[in-house]
């Protein structure tokens, strides 16, 4: 795998540290797209971590990671207590002033 930019690996290595670990990883205009669902700013990005994490127990691995210009695409495996578990899936990211200005999770 190419090595991940610094600003993607802090927001995987945030992941396991709760929702307020998280939401400092992005512009405070961010935007998530998960699930079907949008959430905008530091505040709807910590609800939507900290409703995830009550709601699954998961580990998530990137194993590739690729450039389209403006965004950074992650694929990694996600193994956790959910249906379906494990499953690929994209991060398509795009960043802002070394933080993450949205972030959409793929299947």
């Amino acid at each position: 795998m190419s090595k991940l930019p610094p600003e993607i690996s802090a927001y995987f290595e945030a992941d396991g540290n709760g929702s307020d670990a998280i939401s400092l990883c992005f512009t405070d205009d961010a935007i998530v797209v998960d699930e079907g669902k949008t959430f905008a700013g530091h505040e709807a990005i910590r609800q939507w971590k900290s409703e995830s994490s009550k709601k699954y127990s998961y580990t998530v691995q990137p194993f590739a990671c690729e450039s389209d210009g403006a965004n950074a695409v992650v694929s990694a495996r996600v193994v956790g207590s959910f249906p379906g578990s494990p499953i690929d899936l994209r991060y398509v990211f795009r960043m802002s002033d070394g933080k993450v200005a949205s972030l959409e999770i793929k299947p």
